[in-house]
């Protein structure tokens, strides 16, 4: 059988994608033999398709979870996708915006039921781009957050959580966003560091005695003060105990209150008190028993309480407020200020904190429980860096508003009674108010924030709250592979309602991966126009190439620089292993042997010994690094492994052995034995171009389903053995390679062997080197000629003497080449303005290629030297 000559991914990736899927050779049983290991596809957006990042965590997910089921693991990759109430929400009002319509046209459950059509529509989008790039998923264990069974859970979970007292409904202040109209938590909202202004303005006092300076970055909310503060050691202001202030613009006398939310050490020590805008004002307004009065609204701007600012965008009445301040002569001076604003990691939108009634999870006690957990080693974090900023995060951890003000999603089971005003939350819909027994009962508007659903991910794709036997076999799961960046997102809600609802920590491990950033290191976003689409990617490199790249790339701690060089060097790395499994099927062909992926023979010759040795410390690299998720180690492993030791030596000398009609040799079942293991231990890999070889080499069952090769033997002896004879032909290639002269001219000379033995693989050296060797024992006894010397050897080869001219003539040239070179290198780097303005990338690219130069320029001269 013979390969096609040209390696190209496209000819059989998607159907060998398309091949998994429909033959369900990754359904988990659970009543299957072997150590169970489960784990959860981190479930992207129903709304989303595949980006970078998603790539390397996939590829990183699939490699784990077929590693575990090749070495006899009982395993479940459990594949789902999240509903994405705010992110679907969006897209689906902008979809009607374009017909000119609003989610209010339509009403919530025409709305609720577009969003549905939208899902069933577009919805598949991402799954079906999981199972393109190989993802060795359960497909009949599919789960949607919004699905029936799923949404049951949801419900179930609520209601516990507020029967034991951890969930409740509260006024307070909370951040809200304008663009998505929602309640929004902590960790849905970005700081970005900006430069704003810091505004001074006086406040007369009610008696024109005086006037009080306050500094604000927000002029706009002034227009809602209710008091001005002073802090109780400040002894400047004690004399206004009692007194009262005009507030500008709005002529409202407010009072002037001793209370610690003043800084002494900030502006003049006087500070606004505007309870309904800041969180810090509100719970100085509540000591105080001050009015809130609510000057913007949810949609951003002004309500009627701001009197002629009324109606106005917020940052417009700004505009109009300090203008008309400057006109009263209120404004003392304006600064430039360094703040950090507030916005909505969905839409960009800077927040806007206002109190709002929401429902709440109480989360201290379930953080104990989760730093319990962690401290105790019930779940370890890989790399364990993270330790500490997880356990300072759960230690400070504020209680998490679940509330949003949304129509897509878990609707909150409660229900608000409309004559007692009490709430009645309960599994089922009720007919009548649990408190006064009123049949005027709503339920509530909100739905639940996306990250609770998440939250239950683990345990609620396997049927909890049902005592399942996917439940009681695959759950707590063995890992969780994800990003840094969700951690607390995603990765500690889970630890917390896992621990919470089931007993059980939701599971054993958790491998934070790096991030993949742009060339000049930037993260990438669609505004920034920096996005890398993996599908176009995989379709120019294949999918293989872009998984291997990106996890040679994936050093724990240090974030991927995407680099088209990578996925070059990946696509020509399995082009070589491509090109390999061709050389050895033709031979085959030539040899008269059947295509067949044989166990190894008993190693006789030294290439035998060596490369079983070299497979077995790779075989244990391997699955070493593997179990330690250090992937970058697993590709470079097998990388160095294969192109070096297997296609470099261990093929190469064979070559020499295997003469055609020579049957089925111990050469041969060797050589097959360890190509077959290489391709068992990069299969998780490198899935697609692996299960191609494997059934071109005669293989009917799918190499996804072999055994992992385990780490054997190591034969030191034949390693240093193999390492001498490496040395020798190395040093006679080198020597050709510096004089210059065709590489299929025979050289002739001697070879001295110091540890006065002659026994020396002497044809391979001699048909790998293409020399004619003299082999003797003892030192050279003169070095003239070209040589090269060890503490193992001499070697001494004659040179052509026609040739010497022209090598000299032609080391001179490349010399003063080098040199010119060199020079015009040396003028760069001194320039300062060059240093000053060149990307730090291109000078150090510059300095490495001055140093490569300089190196060649200090060997040429050496091997002239020689000629001479």
């Amino acid at each position: 059988m013979e390969l096609e000559k040209t390696y190209e991914p496209q000819r059989f990736e998607s159907h060998w994608a398309q091949w998994w899927v429909e033959t369900g050779i990754f359904h988990a049983d659970a009543k299957a033999p072997g150590p169970r290991f489960s784990l959860v596809v981190p479930p992207p957006n129903v709304t989303g398709s595949m980006h970078i990042g998603h790539m390397l965590e996939h590829s990183l997910i699939d490699a784990a979870i077929r590693w575990r089921r090749m070495c006899g693991d009982n395993t479940l990759f459990l594949p789902g996708v999240d509903h994405a109430g705010i992110a679907t929400q969006m897209l689906v009002e902008r979809s009607l915006a374009a017909e000119g319509l609003s989610r209010r046209d339509l009403g919530r459950e025409k709305f609720v039921r577009r969003v549905w059509e939208w899902k069933e529509k577009f919805g598949s989008r991402i799954t079906t781009q999981m199972k393109r790039i190989g993802d060795s998923c359960d497909w009949s264990r599919e789960r949607f957050t919004l699905s029936p069974e799923l949404s049951r859970a949801v419900l179930e979970a609520f209601v516990r959580l507020y029967e034991r007292g951890l969930i409740y409904r509260g006024t307070y202040m909370v951040n809200w966003c304008p663009g998505c109209h929602t309640a929004l938590s902590d960790l849905e909202v970005k700081h970005e560091d900006t430069q704003g202004s810091l505004w001074h303005i006086r406040y007369p006092l009610a008696d024109d005695s005086r006037s009080l300076v306050v500094a604000t970055t927000r002029p706009e909310t002034m227009l809602g003060d209710t008091a001005l503060a002073v802090n109780p050691t400040d002894v400047r202001y004690a004399d206004l105990a009692g007194t009262t202030a005009i507030l500008p613009l709005m002529n409202r006398r407010i009072p002037i209150i001793f209370d610690q939310v003043a800084d002494p050490q900030f502006g003049t020590g006087v500070v606004k008190v505007t309870p309904a805008h800041d969180p810090n004002d509100l719970e100085a307004g509540k000591r105080h028993n001050l009015p809130h009065v609510k000057v913007i609204d949810e949609d951003g701007r002004m309500t009627a309480d701001a009197g002629p600012y009324a109606s106005l965008d917020r940052f417009e009445a700004r505009r109009r407020v300090v203008a008309d301040l400057e006109k009263l002569g209120l404004i003392e001076k304006i600064e430039p200020y360094a703040l950090a604003i507030s916005k909505c990691d969905r839409c960009g939108t800077v927040v806007e904190p206002l109190v709002s009634t929401q429902w709440f999870v109480k989360t201290k006690p379930l953080a104990a429980k989760v730093l319990d957990a962690v401290g105790r080693g019930r779940i370890v974090f890989v790399p364990d860096n993270w330790n500490k900023t997880f356990f300072n995060w759960m230690e400070n951890i504020r209680d998490w508003c679940i509330s949003r003000q949304l129509w897509w999603g878990h609707r909150i089971p409660a229900w608000h009674c409309a004559d007692c005003r009490e709430i009645t939350v309960a599994r089922e819909a009720p007919s009548k108010c649990a408190h006064c027994g009123s049949a005027r009962v709503e339920q509530d508007t909100d739905v639940l924030d996306t990250w609770f659903s998440s939250g239950l991910w683990p345990f609620s794709t396997m049927g909890w709250p049902d005592d399942t036997e996917d439940l009681r076999t695959y759950y707590p799961t063995a890992l969780l592979i994800t990003g840094y960046d969700i951690l607390f997102f995603w990765a500690a809600r889970m630890m917390m309602m896992g621990l919470e609802l089931t007993g059980e920590v939701p599971f054993r491990q958790v491998h934070l991966h790096t991030l993949v950033r742009d060339p000049q290191r930037k993260k990438m976003s669609k505004t920034k126009g920096n996005v890398v689409d993996p599908l176009d990617i995989n379709d120019k490199y294949g999918t293989d190439a872009v998984r291997l790249a990106l996890m040679r790339a994936a050093a724990p701690g240090t974030d991927i620089t995407y680099s088209e060089e990578r996925l070059v060097a990946a696509r020509q790395f399995a082009n070589k292993m491509w090109n390999a499994a061709r050389l050895i099927l033709m031979n085959m062909d030539a040899a008269g042997i059947q295509p067949a992926l044989t166990q190894p023979g008993s190693p006789e010759t030294l290439e035998d010994r060596w490369i079983f040795s070299r497979l077995s410390r790779a075989a244990a690299a391997v699955n070493r690094a593997l179990g330690q998720h250090r992937y970058h180690e697993v590709a470079e492993e097998l990388w160095q492994f294969f192109w070096h030791d297997f296609c470099d030596w261990y093929l190469e000398i064979k070559k020499l052995r295997l003469a055609p009609n020579s049957g089925l040799t111990n050469d041969w079942r060797n050589l097959l034995g360890v190509f077959s293991a290489y391709l068992r231990l990069q299969h998780p890999v490198m899935p697609f171009i692996t299960e191609e070889l494997w059934r071109q080499f005669g293989e009917t069952q799918s190499i996804a389903l072999a055994a992992y090769p385990q780490a054997g033997a190591v034969d030191e002896a034949a390693e240093r053995e193999m390492a001498l004879l490496q040395e020798m032909i190395t040093a006679a290639r080198k020597l050709r390679a510096d004089h210059g002269l065709d590489k299929k001219l025979l050289l002739e000379g001697v070879l001295y062997c110091r540890n006065g033995s002659k026994s020396v693989e002497l044809g391979v050296i001699e048909k790998l080197a293409a020399v004619k060797l003299d082999v003797r024992t003892g030192a050279a006894p003169d070095l003239n000629g070209a040589v090269r010397s060890t503490p193992e050897f001499d070697l001494v080869l004659r040179l052509p003497e026609v040739d010497v001219d022209i090598q000299r003539s032609r080391l001179t040239k490349e010399i003063e080449q080098l040199e010119r070179t060199i020079a015009d290198k040396d003028r760069q780097l001194a320039n300062d303005k060059f240093l000053s303005s060149a990307p730090g990338h291109v000078v150090e690219s510059l300095r490495a290629k001055r140093a490569e130069q300089m190196a060649q320029l200090e060997k040429s001269r050496a091997t002239l030297n020689t000629l001479q």
